[in-house]
């Protein structure tokens, strides 16, 4: 599902059950991310799926990347592989207004 900003960024505070996902390179990770998020590549292809699988489906996933395609792709390829909760962010980082963090190392 796609959501603006404000939604996901209201909805992301008031779930207790959420998971942040980043999809972008690591590149862009080290430039900054949203704070308690966690990275997978989904130009990682097959290794981005066997990511996923990995992944708790139960749990409300709000995903992101540069600017919203990337994520969008990555919420539909979760629907497909049985995750029941994703929020898209529209327009990605790059209009990202919200807390910025910098990744640990």
């Amino acid at each position: 599902m796609n959501i603006s900003q404000q939604e996901w960024w209201e909805k992301l505070q008031e779930d207790s059950n959420a998971v942040i996902l980043d999809v972008r390179t690591s590149d862009e990770w080290n430039r900054g991310i949203i704070p308690g998020a966690i990275n997978l590549d989904i130009y990682k292809g097959q290794g981005f799926i066997y990511g996923l699988e990995e992944m708790d489906k139960s749990k409300n996933y709000y995903v992101y990347c540069a600017a919203g395609a990337r994520s969008g792709q990555a919420c539909n390829i979760m629907s497909q592989l049985g995750f029941s909760t994703t929020y898209n962010l529209v327009g990605g980082m790059n209009s990202w207004a919200g807390p910025v963090a910098m990744p640990e190392e």
